[in-house]
């Protein structure tokens, strides 16, 4: 068999964008930067946007792989950078030293940055026929280009997930009556109410901390698995909160998923939580019932925090006035809609009691905006972070880490409407929680899939 060639890769701005660390994800193959790219990151280094922020991060790793007196036609050692644990590709850093000819008559216009960039990877590959030139772009339109003039290019793939949104862990699985016979009960017990199982382990058989357990049947088990051990599990059996007498602020669960929801999200050994469905589905609901119920009733947290990603739409309706908080209340409109819900189900109190209890939920949960997160720290709190695909996962790690002793964070989202041009199924912060968090055991996830809204939102959700 014979060795691949090494490659050499042209990265687009737009990857450098994305991904800062990108310059150090390509193994032992070499990075290329057309002069042109470095112009774009310097256009785009003013603000305080993320992409502003990245930019100006590549440009320091790049200052300090530099060094005076280099001789830059030979490359640059790809150092590892000051601060940041990462395993750095032995390949080599080169930037473009002189100008590149347009002999193509179907480049066009070589002014155009995106033409300049093919322009490069074709006189490269020319050049070097002993590696294999890749040009690396988030633009599929530029791809599509270069592939017209026989150049291999790629899409940045190091930033995802997952290959594929097929394989993202839903939390739950379904068992048939054979679950009993394949897994010997070994020990079952009875603790503060609650019944456990022990069951023994089967070769190859993937089980996950706080993953939902369902065996076939309307009437069918439903446990969660509360301990993994190299040979045994231990299951618990799942409250059933789909009776009155066990509704959650008078909100009850309408079918298995939401039933395993509220599970996690009243389990005070659960820190974090994170409830993907389509709309409809009751993720917000839920979420808000339980969060008052602890905090309001058993006094597990202060107060209820709740916060999103500020993306329209639509067209941008323009500055806001006003606090933070006035200035997010547009955003919250599905915070109010189900305080509508979980405050109509107390009639005792007629006008005036709904009104006193609207003023107590208005002093017990903020919103807050994502952009004044960094540096706080929320104890005691509970906090939920709605329209959580629309994050990407480095903001994503910067709202988990203001959990301080005692919170509780709860993300709700729908990986299927994205809403951000920069972020897909597979690199949504929300997409990275779920699969990095489900082999934590103080972590708990579950995907909604049956819609209570309303008929016409189930049926306009599947055939439109």
């Amino acid at each position: 068999m014979m060795a691949e060639r090494q490659r050499l890769y042209i990265l687009d701005t737009n990857v450098l964008m994305h991904d800062p660390t990108s310059l150090f994800r390509f193994a032992e193959h070499d990075i290329f930067l057309p002069m042109i790219v470095l112009e774009e990151l310097d256009r785009a280094k003013k603000g305080v946007s993320e992409v502003a922020r990245n930019v100006r991060q590549v440009s320091r790793f790049l200052g300090q792989m530099l060094q005076p007196g280099d001789a830059l036609e030979n490359g640059v050692e790809l150092a590892e950078p000051e601060g940041l644990n990462l395993k750095v590709g032995t390949g080599r850093l080169y930037f473009q030293s002189r100008h590149f000819d347009n002999d193509s008559d179907l480049v066009g216009d070589g002014s155009l940055a995106d033409n300049e960039i093919l322009l490069a990877a074709l006189s490269l590959t020319r050049e070097h026929p002993d590696k294999q030139v890749v040009l690396v772009s988030k633009d599929i339109n530029l791809r599509i280009k270069a592939a017209i003039h026989g150049v291999l290019a790629e899409d940045y793939h190091n930033d995802r997930a997952l290959d594929d949104l097929s394989l993202l862990y839903n939390g739950m699985r379904e068992l048939d009556n054979s679950f009993w016979e394949e897994h010997s009960t070994r020990d079952s017990w009875t603790e503060e109410g609650r019944t456990y199982y022990r069951m023994g382990r089967q070769p190859g058989d993937d089980w996950y901390p706080n993953q939902c357990l369902r065996l076939a049947g309307d009437n069918g088990l439903e446990a969660l698995v509360r301990q993994v051990d190299d040979d045994a599990i231990v299951l618990e059996v799942a409250r059933d909160f789909r009776r009155q007498q066990h509704g959650v602020w008078g909100i009850m669960a309408r079918n298995p998923e939401q039933n395993f929801a509220l599970n996690l999200l009243m389990d005070p050994h659960i820190d974090f939580v994170t409830l993907l469905g389509t709309a409809g589905t009751g993720k917000t609901l839920l979420a808000l019932a339980a969060g008052l119920a602890q905090t309001l009733d058993e006094k597990l947290y202060r107060e209820i925090v709740m916060t999103r990603a500020t993306v329209s739409v639509g067209e941008d309706i323009g500055f806001l006035p006003g606090t933070e908080e006035e200035k997010m209340t547009p955003w919250m409109g599905a915070l109010t809609d189900n305080l509508e819900v979980l405050t109509e189900s107390d009639d005792h109190g007629g006008d005036w009691g709904r009104a006193a209890t609207n003023d107590l939920l208005a002093s017990r949960i903020k919103i807050r905006s994502l952009n004044f997160m960094r540096g706080r720290t929320f104890l005691s709190r509970y906090l939920i972070i709605d329209e959580a695909q629309n994050i990407t996962p480095k903001q994503m790690k910067t709202l988990i880490t203001r959990a301080g002793p005692g919170t509780k964070i709860v993300c709700l989202g729908n990986v299927e409407q994205i809403d951000t041009p920069y972020l897909t199924e597979t690199t949504s912060g929300l997409t990275f929680a779920v699969d990095r968090f489900k082999h934590w055991p103080h972590a708990g996830h579950i995907t909604l899939r049956r819609g209570e809204r309303s008929r016409l939102a189930d049926f306009a959700s599947e055939a439109l």
